[in-house]
């Protein structure tokens, strides 16, 4: 059943295109709604069952060769990002519909949306590593698309490239933890991955796979130093940035990190590194969002904020703290969505996010102004009832202040961890604080924008509404989600069911105050904002990850360049000789170091006369090609090489290869006759004598690796001849009394259809470049 709902919306993206086109007057958004709504509601349908601690899987045999099955199961982790995708996915795809106009390459946009939510489905439902692997690479491939949907600006194709080179980095570094975890826990599926814990982390490779792993979480989920992709991607149309930034591609990673939890958590490196890298992501995502002057850039620093605040919360591994980051993921996709889309509206309604240029917004837009009130507080963590994010940042503190790391440097790092949580959310009050009163407070700015600002339609502001409903209805009655939802989920990265009851008050403690201390510094840092705010001119500079990137990128374009115009010089001769070379070289150590090279001479044919005879002409007839001087001489004598080597196929009593053989030497030299006119003249060589003797060499060692791989090929017997197979299935499987031809046909009926349709690809190519030639147009 599980393959259905991730098969669902891929299946939805190749027939969306059908649909739109036959219905051109409906926007194409309302054709995709029903794909993400009906799926959340059939994830819902299952909460009863993950309640009484059970699990839904599905198995489908896709690789058993290689152990790998399209193996997946719904847990409490898992259904919490299923409903984050279907979600908030339906209310995205709701607000795109008034967002987009039909003028715009809808087909397209859903499509890349559909193929994106399929691929976070499969990545949450997962449970072989490599299949998880494969949707991970899916999702950076439909995030490109989606980021560089607006192909025709800069931005955005610097954007979309950016946030594929680095998650398609990460990833790559991801599945070399993959590889080395499946080696070490000899097997594919992450539930029996955990189930051997002890010999992974006994393991000498656990430092290489958690190492390798975190890289792939901390690329995706944009934490330090991987986070400076996620700005540059906010080029993307606003409801692309309020599903993939807010709720669902960035939390990949954090999924990630939690999902294998129960098998790295605990440690001290596990802690040390997960959560210093989540604090540093926290303190230097807030203290930049503060120097944005763009809606979505404020908001896209304040979601690397926001990542490195639940990252740091998997980091501790206590119960609280990940009961506090489960609920931290739900409360941030609430309220950072609806912020998102906001932002939207602001920009649909005024034409422009520069928030220099705006103020002043409340009197004409009251409604997003209200919503934009109740998504900012909440992400503040303004401690009152009605905000969901004030709850779990509070327990945030509170994991903070409990946590066990008394001894070494870990310890001594747990004592710091309360004081960079404070300064982390004393710049997240600030920078929420900037993004609602710089926008819809203070004196309106009408002069400065290219529209006269007004309040969104209704269905624009749908989405928000459900949203921000959540934030209050969450923040009054969080254990509305905590019995069904959270507790489930917390159990999936703990081990334990344990279920902690949440509310507002819980009197005068450590947690409290570490919040009063954000709101009195938060509130005079938002008021004297503009006084300070000129220290980003010097900070952080030319140090910025941003920069670093940069050279990183120019550093290897330009190696690349230099390197290719090394050897790309236009001559043929330099291109081949490299590739023998290489051939000779690579080929010639892995026989060394495998000591491959054998020699056999049982079970051989005898040699008689006639053979060495045919033998002699092809070897003078290969020879005598060197010395050609006419084309059509040169032909023939290559063709006196195929010809004989049929002939030995004949003595050696292998008909159907002599036949094979006939063929193919006739259509070649029939081809080279019909071209031989385009082909340059033959000419004596003016080479030096030193590139001679260079030549020689590479012809003669080619020539005396293939002899040498020939004869160890034949006497090396490292696998059981396949032939035995053939000889007693050819007819049985294959209906045909002639082996050579089953195998052609029946056994390598692709290999011998991929052959023929290279020789047809070939055959065009050449045909279409003697063709231009003929035309004096060789630029195509």
């Amino acid at each position: 059943m599980l393959h259905i709902y991730i098969l669902l919306p891929f299946l939805a993206a190749l027939l969306i295109g059908l649909a739109a086109k036959k219905v051109d007057r409906i926007h194409t958004g309302w054709f995709v709604l029903p794909v993400p709504a009906v799926l959340f509601i059939l994830f819902i349908s299952k909460l009863p069952i993950l309640a009484e601690g059970k699990i839904v899987q599905s198995i489908a045999n896709w690789i058993p060769s290689l152990d790998i099955q399209l193996s997946f199961y719904l847990d409490g982790l898992s259904m919490l990002f299923s409903l984050l995708i279907t979600g908030i996915g339906s209310l995205v795809v709701l607000y795109s519909i008034f967002y987009l106009s039909k003028k715009e390459q809808l087909v397209h946009f859903y499509v890349y949306l559909l193929l994106f939510m399929g691929s976070m489905l499969g990545v949450v439902l997962s449970d072989n590593v490599f299949v998880l692997y494969t949707f991970w690479e899916f999702t950076s491939i439909s995030s490109f698309l989606l980021i560089g949907f607006w192909f025709y600006r800069e931005r955005s194709t610097y954007g979309a490239q950016k946030s594929m080179l680095v998650t398609v980095f990460g990833g790559l570094a991801m599945l070399g933890a993959l590889i080395l975890l499946s080696i070490t826990a000899e097997t594919n599926s992450i539930r029996e991955m955990i189930a051997n814990r002890s010999e992974i982390i006994e393991s000498d490779l656990f430092i290489p796979i958690l190492l390798l792993l975190l890289i792939g979480a901390f690329t995706k989920s944009a934490q330090f130093p991987f986070h400076s992709w996620l700005p540059d991607a906010m080029e993307a149309p606003t409801p692309v940035s309020a599903y993939l930034h807010s709720a669902t591609m960035v939390k990949a990673g954090i999924y990630l990190v939690a999902r294998f939890s129960l098998i790295f958590s605990g440690t001290d490196v596990f802690f040390i590194i997960v959560s210093g890298v989540g604090l540093i992501t926290l303190c230097l995502g807030s203290i930049l969002a503060s120097r944005q002057t763009d809606l979505k850039g404020i908001l896209a620093y304040s979601t690397i904020s926001q990542l490195g605040m639940i990252m740091t919360m998997l980091g501790f591994g206590t119960g609280i703290a990940t009961l506090a980051a489960i609920f931290h993921i739900f409360n941030h996709a609430t309220f950072k969505g609806s912020l998102f889309m906001i932002a939207g509206i602001v920009d649909h309604e005024t034409g422009t996010r520069d928030i220099r240029r705006l103020g002043g917004l409340y009197t004409f837009m009251p409604i997003s102004a209200t919503l934009a009130f109740f998504g900012a507080f909440s992400m503040a963590g303004v401690p009152l009832p009605i905000f969901n994010g004030f709850l779990s940042k509070e327990m945030f503190f509170d994991s903070s202040l409990k946590l066990e790391q008394t001894s070494g440097f870990a310890g001594t790092f747990a004592e710091w961890i309360p004081l960079l949580a404070v300064i982390g959310s004393i710049f997240t009050f600030v920078y929420s604080m900037y993004l609602v009163f710089g926008t819809f407070t203070g004196k309106a700015k009408l002069d400065q924008l290219e529209k006269k600002p007004h309040e969104a339609p209704i269905g624009m502001l749908i989405s928000p509404i459900i949203l921000i409903g959540f934030v209050v209805l969450i923040g009054l009655l969080p254990n509305l989600i905590n019995e069904s939802l959270l507790a489930p989920a917390v159990a999936s990265v703990t081990g334990d069911f344990a279920q902690i009851h949440l509310k507002f008050w819980h009197g005068l403690n450590g947690p409290l105050y570490m919040s009063l201390i954000v709101v009195a510094v938060g509130t005079i840092l938002a008021l004297t904002l503009k006084r300070w705010q000129p220290i980003y001119n010097r900070v952080p500079g030319k140090f910025s990850t941003d920069r670093v990137y940069q050279t990183i990128v120019n550093g290897l374009l330009s190696f690349s360049s230099k390197f290719t115009k090394f050897y790309m010089t236009g001559s043929l001769r330099l291109y081949t000789s490299i590739i023998l070379v290489f051939l000779v070289v690579s080929t010639s150590i892995f026989i060394y170091v495998t000591d491959g090279f054998k020699i056999a001479f049982d079970d051989l044919a005898p040699v008689t006369w006639p053979e060495v005879l045919v033998g002699f002409v092809m070897a003078v007839a290969a020879i005598a090609t060197i010395w050609m001087t006419q084309r059509i001489a040169a032909i023939i004598v290559i063709g006196v090489v195929g010809y004989g080597l049929s002939l030995l196929f004949v003595f050696f009593r292998a008909p159907d290869l002599a036949l094979t053989q006939l063929i193919v030497e006739t259509i070649t030299v029939a081809l080279f006759l019909l071209c031989f006119a385009h082909l340059p003249k033959l000419k004596k060589s003016d080479k030096k004598s030193s590139e001679k003797l260079v030549d020689f060499v590479i012809a003669a060692s080619t020539g005396a690796l293939l002899t040498v791989v020939a004869i160890s090929s034949h006497s090396s017997k490292y696998f059981e001849s396949i032939s035995k197979y053939f000889v007693d299935n050819s007819y049985k499987l294959g209906g045909g009394d002639n082996i050579v031809n089953v195998i052609l046909v029946d056994f390598r009926g692709l290999d011998t259809l991929f052959e023929i349709a290279v020789l047809g690809l070939a055959a065009l190519g050449i045909y279409a470049m003697i063709k231009y030639r003929d035309k004096g147009d060789m630029n195509h």
